[in-house]
């Protein structure tokens, strides 16, 4: 007999937990362009932020924490100058290929 396991007794799952080098956020970056939904693209700046720490990436990019955990949250419209400074932040950039 298979035990049965609820859903709620399963641990959640953070992505920032993931990202444990530079690597990582190249893979995890470049697959969520390839998608092309802008919401899962500034999702997962706000995870690659939170992996690199949510104060450094404020302190850099010259945005408040609050700001940022806005503009970086699920299904949020930021600005593309917002999107601009967090990708100087966070030491990558998004890059144009023809397809």
């Amino acid at each position: 007999m298979t035990k049965k396991i609820k859903i709620s007794d399963l641990p959640d799952f953070d992505m920032a937990e993931q990202l444990r080098d530079d690597e990582d956020i190249t893979v995890y970056l470049n697959l969520v362009l390839e998608d092309g939904d802008p919401s899962l693209l500034v999702a997962a700046l706000g995870d690659i932020a939170r992996a690199r720490g949510m104060t450094d990436i404020s302190r850099a990019s010259g945005i408040t924490r609050e700001a940022l955990y806005k503009a970086l949250r699920p299904n949020a419209h930021p600005r593309f100058d917002t999107i601009s400074k967090v990708c100087k932040a966070l030491g990558v950039k998004l890059q144009v290929e023809a397809i």
